[in-house]
């Protein structure tokens, strides 16, 4: 059988969300990891140097911030 996808990408089994929800840390990684991408698309930002060439970087500080929303979300559901 195989996996389900969403727009061409493989969606998270649920036995990896079940494991997250119940304190797996492998789990909860390999959900964090999942979501990388869209937590890095969101945490993106234009800065300017003092030429004011503008610098494409992922906001570090808020994409901590989500991570750990994101997983306190996961080991909240009960």
């Amino acid at each position: 059988m195989k996996n389900p996808t969403y727009k061409g990408k493989e969606l998270l089994p649920l036995s990896v969300i079940d494991a997250a929800r119940n304190g797996d840390s492998q789990a909860v990684d390999q959900v964090l990891r999942y979501y990388e991408g869209y937590i890095n698309k969101l945490c993106t930002r234009t800065l300017y140097d003092p030429d004011g060439q503008p610098h494409v970087r992922v906001d570090e500080y808020m994409k901590r911030r989500l991570e750990i929303k994101l997983i306190h979300s996961i080991v909240s559901m009960s």
